[in-house]
């Protein structure tokens, strides 16, 4: 074997281990409550799925607890569960069992499985219920769920009403096929609109008693396993084309390479198709005779499903936020997950009472997403970890617009945020003073007000660590720009609460006498702001912030000279 081929090899095999998730650490008795709260629920969905077709968790995130719960055990030696598909098992047999497939988990994991295969081909893994069909004489005459692989429930009731299944084959033949019950969607485009809940939908169904003719119409079907047909995968989506299944013939694709897996992976992703789908299936054309199939994923068949629409994610931590205004937002700080190529840690919750109301803490399990394709998203709880950890939350109304004003116990966050806007762009835009400054003049002591930034010098600025005889002279340059500012910029840099197109026409002392009834005559003011005007004014810091800027000579906040009498 070549020397580079050689390396390759062993360097697919050695990618899942370097990243495999670390354990936790956990004490014993900690590790088995958490593992048995774990598989109670897996069980509690499996059941509600296979006994009443109800999925009470979205596919993507059942897969992810489903592989957590095997890392925890392989973690702390526990045991292993019972099958997912043993509350699925029915009493009838099916006459060749369905041999599930393996998920590869991405690029070099399929790469490894398609090494030394010849003969690939690749389908859309449609979404959807998988079934047993028999036909005797061309009929179809039993539908059989898949239960756990070899028995499965009897839904032959449902024939009469499946109109987009083909129940006359052209030939009178028998045959015994595999294939998936869909629900019929019109150009469904899985990267745009998810799964819509294809599949539980179908299952639903399917569950009931009785179908409407309109209900049965909704219903389609994917045929991909013919378990005694042609040898070859070719000869076989010939022949099913010709006795009624063309769309798996439409749908199957001969490939020689993982580039040619990767392109249709990606083009059915984005392509409009009559059904949803959740990745592709890779399969030999060839396979063992169908007397050797067995109730378990074999060596000729694999998944690759497309990416997570939502990640499973492990709370670390949760912070709060006060931004200047005093809002607070709690933030979660998750171990990374990966959506649509882009690593997260964090994920905003909006509002101190969306926390309370969810009561998140480290180590549960949340359900993230990707607002907009960008912006992380809390979807929900998934898990709860038994050992519910302190934490410490800001009391409601500890921050508020005219709070933390200079720097006290607790009010670090907030009085970095007003600084941080005060040298924004919203503000003075002053040039290198972003919010890692400010922290580090705060934490230095340097910067106790809002104002005290405009009588350090360089010597002095040079005792905050990280601030270098260059930065502080940066520093000082942005500081003297700071004192040419017109006053309406000082103004709305102190988080004046008006909009940035309204006029601000006058000097302190003009605009702090303003009743609220005077500032609702401007127009776009209206009696809530007003309030928020004259309450800004009137403020006891504020008004000491604009008496040192008067000291220091900044326009606008001077009193205007007394006229002396001749």
């Amino acid at each position: 074997m070549p020397l580079m081929l050689l390396l390759t090899l062993m360097l697919l095999l050695i990618a899942p281990q370097a990243r495999a998730t670390s354990c936790p650490d956990w004490p014993p008795q900690q590790a088995k409550a958490e593992v048995a709260q774990l598989r109670a629920t897996l069980a509690r969905w499996d059941e509600h799925y296979h006994r009443q077709g109800i999925a009470l968790v979205a596919d993507e995130l059942y897969d992810q607890s489903r592989e957590r719960l095997n890392h925890l055990q392989q973690c702390f030696a526990v045991g292993t569960s019972p099958s997912p598909l043993a509350s699925a098992r029915g009493p009838v047999p099916h006459p060749v069992p369905h041999t599930g497939v393996d998920k590869l988990a991405d690029r070099q994991a399929v790469a490894r499985w398609m090494a030394g295969k010849s003969g690939v081909w690749v389908q859309p893994k449609v979404d959807g219920v998988a079934v047993s069909l028999t036909y005797q004489q061309g009929r179809l005459v039993q539908l059989t769920s898949r239960g756990d692989g070899v028995h499965g429930h009897d839904w032959s009731r449902h024939i009469k009403q499946l109109g987009a299944v083909t129940r006359q084959l052209p030939e009178a033949v028998d045959l015994h096929l595999q294939g998936e019950l869909y629900l019929r969607l019109n150009d469904h485009v899985q990267a745009k609109a998810g799964s819509a809940n294809a599949r539980g939908t179908v299952a639903g169904l399917l569950a009931r008693k009785q179908l409407t003719g309109e209900q049965g119409n909704a219903i389609g079907l994917f045929v991909w396993g013919w378990p005694h047909g042609p040898e070859q995968q070719a000869e076989r989506l010939a022949q099913l084309a010709r006795l009624g299944f063309p769309d798996s013939q439409l749908y199957s694709i001969a490939i020689d390479t993982l580039e040619d897996a990767a392109h249709w992976r990606e083009h059915w992703y984005r392509s409009a198709l009559p059904f949803a789908t959740d990745g592709v299936i890779l399969r030999q054309g060839s396979r063992p005779p169908a007397e050797r199939w067995q109730a378990k994923a074999p060596y000729w068949i694999a998944a690759w499903k497309y990416p997570y629409a939502q990640a499973l994610a492990e709370v670390r931590d949760v912070r709060f936020r006060v931004g200047r205004t005093g809002r607070v937002t709690p933030v979660l700080h998750v171990q990374p997950v990966t959506l649509d190529d882009r690593r997260i840690t964090q994920v905003s919750l909006g509002s101190l009472a969306r926390w309370q109301r969810l009561d998140i803490r480290p180590g549960d399990q949340v359900a993230i997403s990707l607002a907009g394709l960008t912006i992380p998203r809390l979807e929900h709880v998934v898990h709860r970890a038994v050992e519910r950890q302190p934490i410490t939350a800001p009391a409601p109304d500890q921050h508020h617009a005219h709070s933390c004003w200079q720097t006290s116990e607790g009010c670090e966050e907030q009085f970095i945020a007003r600084l941080t806007w005060l040298g924004g762009q919203q503000g003075l835009a002053l040039p290198r003073t972003g919010p890692g400054t400010w922290r580090r003049l705060v934490e230095a002591g340097l910067v106790t007000s809002m104002t005290d930034w405009l009588q350090l010098d360089a010597e002095r600025l040079q005792q905050a660590p990280g601030i270098s005889r260059l930065t502080a002279a940066h520093l000082l340059g942005s500081f003297d720009e700071a004192r040419s500012r017109p006053f309406d910029q000082w103004l709305r840099a102190l988080g004046v609460p008006i909009g940035k197109h309204l006029p601000l026409t006058g000097d302190w002392q003009a605009l702090a006498s303003r009743s609220a009834g005077q500032w609702q005559t401007v127009p776009g003011i209206g009696a809530k702001r007003s309030r928020q005007l004259v309450e800004f004014f009137a403020a006891s810091e504020v008004q000491a912030i604009a008496a040192q800027l008067a000291e220091t000579g900044i326009e606008g906040f001077r009193p205007p000279p007394q006229c002396i009498e001749q």
